[in-house]
């Protein structure tokens, strides 16, 4: 079995407290009931937003730069995750399927090497 990151991907100014609604709520946690059912889902975790991120790069002489925010400057990012242990992609797609409809935002399914 692989192991696949299924990622949601929020857009920068994403408030919570606006955006998701009790409904959302219930859909993702039958989503998490029905991957702990099925014996795919290994870990899960939502991120704090993108501004509570810190970026760490080594300089040629050594000396680690941290700088606030993301690295990667894009209007989207990772909002929260799963590693799921499934038979293919096919199958990994499908939880993307019902997570896309849970989440109501994008999803990114990837397997790891």
């Amino acid at each position: 079995m692989t192991r696949y990151l299924v990622a949601v991907h929020h857009p920068d100014d994403y408030d919570p407290a606006a955006m998701e609604d009790e409904a959302m709520h219930r859909d993702i946690d039958v989503l998490n009931e029905e991957m702990i059912s099925a014996g795919v889902r290994l870990f899960v975790g939502g991120l704090n937003p993108v501004s509570a991120a810190r970026s760490l790069k080594a300089g040629a002489d050594g000396v680690v730069e941290v700088t606030e925010g993301p690295y990667l400057k894009a209007r989207e990012h990772v909002g929260g995750f799963w590693v799921l242990e499934a038979a293919d992609m096919n199958e990994a797609l499908e939880w993307g399927r019902k997570a896309a409809i849970a989440c109501r935002a994008p999803i990114e399914v990837r397997p790891f090497h």
